[in-house]
């Protein structure tokens, strides 16, 4: 039996409809994310608290472990330091300085509504000895750290600015 070519021809212009309905049945809402910005807040704080306490340790490994492996830290007069090692190596050579201290206090903290990263802005006060006087000195700045959340929860520094 031959089916008609009328039919053939009907089927041809319903047949892309059908399917069209049926793949927008397949098609799922979008997701929304629970918002963890209470929790993830408190996390980051206790993370720059931590950073700090490990500052105070003057243990530049212990200070490390809080920054990205692809982490870059800026500071006044110094080239970048890229990457954990190179951060790491550096502070460990101004923690040799034995009139080196470092105290901050983050002042305001905001998580991104996706939960992924974070920025701190802080105030700081460092000292050292002056290489040239042999003084010790003291310096008051700003800092800003930007935290991404790691695939275990964690959050690691990604970029810190220091900024007298």
């Amino acid at each position: 039996m031959e089916i008609p070519i009328s039919f053939k021809l009907r089927l041809a212009r319903v047949a892309p409809c059908v399917f069209i309905v049926a793949l927008s049945g397949c098609t799922q809402a979008p997701r929304t994310l629970p918002d963890t910005r209470e929790a993830d807040t408190k996390a980051v704080r206790e993370t720059d608290a931590a950073k700090m306490r490990a500052w105070a340790s003057k243990d530049a490994d212990k200070i490390a472990v809080f920054f990205a492996d692809d982490a870059t830290h800026f500071s006044p007069n110094m080239p970048a330091l890229k990457g954990r090692q190179s951060i790491r190596e550096t502070f460990k050579e101004r923690l040799a300085d034995p009139n080196r201290t470092v105290s901050a206090e983050a002042t305001s903290i905001e998580v991104s509504r996706g939960g992924d990263l974070a920025y701190v802005i802080g105030v700081y006060t460092a000292t050292s000895t002056d290489p040239k006087t042999k003084k010790v000195m003291a310096e008051k700045g700003r800092y800003v750290t930007v935290y991404k959340k790691q695939a275990d929860g964690s959050w690691k520094g990604v970029v810190n600015i220091d900024n007298r």
